[in-house]
């Protein structure tokens, strides 16, 4: 989903024009980062938190094609950690399926094997042994 897509299902959603839900999406957004950016969290319960994640500085390689040691500036991102009814949420479907008890499948007959037209051949001790693992 697209910033458009977004904005038009928020819209249709809160029964509001596309301009106004862009500017509120748009205030919220902002809200988050100078917050994020001033060392504060911004939580919403029951979807999740957003707080700033320093990285410190390090030696890395900036290609893969270039093999001498760069050193990587330290700098500062945005985490997201999802609240636990927001996994739950998520995960739903799948905690469903697991929770259902399985039903046997049945067995299906194996299918035919056509008859070849060469002359058959006498059983050897390696054929026998494959018969027997089938």
């Amino acid at each position: 989903m697209n910033k458009s897509e977004l904005v038009e299902a928020v819209a249709s959603k809160a029964d509001v024009d596309k301009r106004s839900a862009e500017r509120v999406l748009g205030a919220y957004f902002e809200t988050v980062q100078s917050a994020a950016k001033g060392g504060d969290r911004v939580a919403w319960p029951g979807f999740g938190s957003f707080r700033a994640v320093s990285r410190s500085a390090r030696m890395g390689r900036t290609s893969p094609t270039d093999p001498t040691p760069k050193r990587i500036a330290a700098s500062t991102g945005i985490k997201f950690t999802p609240s636990t009814s927001l996994k739950e949420f998520m995960n739903a479907k799948g905690r469903a399926k697991a929770a259902a008890p399985k039903k046997a499948a049945p067995k299906k007959a194996a299918p035919k094997k056509a008859a070849s037209k060469a002359p058959a051949r006498k059983a050897t001790k390696a054929t026998k042994k494959r018969a027997t693992k089938r």
